[in-house]
């Protein structure tokens, strides 16, 4: 009984020691430079899902995408707090130089579920009540307010894809995004990934909608900018 306890963590233990004899020795060039630095180009901020594998979904290596991950890939708006997610970003876009940042949430996410039916979690997880009544207070306002016709899937997705734009308006909150995109150094990108499907779904403004993404990249324009151009 107790070993059938510890059976996760040796299956772990197992996966690391096939890493290290297998796949490290066959990549040890790409390791070697590694060591050296990193040069990612793109900072890819999604939820702490365990369904969710960045470099899987987008087929890259170890290096090549910065990666941010919280409870319902939420960035919170500049000066809100000293917190984590914008020191990943000051540092990822002033120290990497990242020209690319996508924030991409995820279907049947419980997050969302969640701030949907927040009070339900008051009791049993009042730090992801906190923190979902905090940063997810404006997305539950606009789906109430808006949206009270939906329900079920359908609303949680549309829910799933509010919060990602929402998020892409507090990414541009942050000064060092803001310079970077009235530089056109830098992109932003809204995509929502569907477990079901495999399908990757990337807002185009011009349709003013998420569509399949395929060899469209569908940066999200600078929205500040268009509201007050200088």
């Amino acid at each position: 009984m107790i070993e059938d306890i510890f059976m996760p963590i040796k299956r772990i233990i197992s996966g690391l020691n096939d890493f290290q004899q297998n796949y490290f020795k066959a990549h040890q060039d790409l390791f070697q430079r590694l060591s050296r630095g990193q040069t990612p180009e793109i900072l890819f901020i999604t939820c702490c899902d365990s369904r969710i594998a960045p470099n899987l979904l987008t087929q890259t290596e170890p290096g090549e995408i910065f990666i941010i991950r919280n409870i319902g890939n939420i960035i919170p708006p500049y000066g809100t707090l000293n917190s984590s997610e914008g020191a990943g970003i000051e540092y990822a876009v002033q120290a990497l130089n990242i020209k690319e940042i996508i924030i991409c949430g995820h279907s049947l996410c419980g997050s969302i579920k969640g701030l949907l039916q927040l009070q339900n979690l008051y009791d049993q997880m009042p730090l992801v009540y906190d923190w979902l009544k905090v940063y997810g207070e404006s997305i539950r306002r606009i789906i109430g307010e808006n949206y009270s016709e939906y329900s079920g899937e359908e609303l949680l997705s549309i829910a799933t894809q509010t919060n990602v734009l929402n998020q892409i308006a507090n990414l541009e909150t942050y000064p060092v995004v803001r310079s970077r995109l009235h530089a056109g150094k830098l992109h932003l990108h809204a995509w929502v990934y569907e477990i079901e499907t495999g399908r990757i779904l990337a807002y185009d403004v011009k349709q003013n909608q998420f569509v399949p993404l395929e060899q469209e990249p569908f940066p999200v324009p600078d929205l500040l900018a268009i509201i007050n151009p200088s």
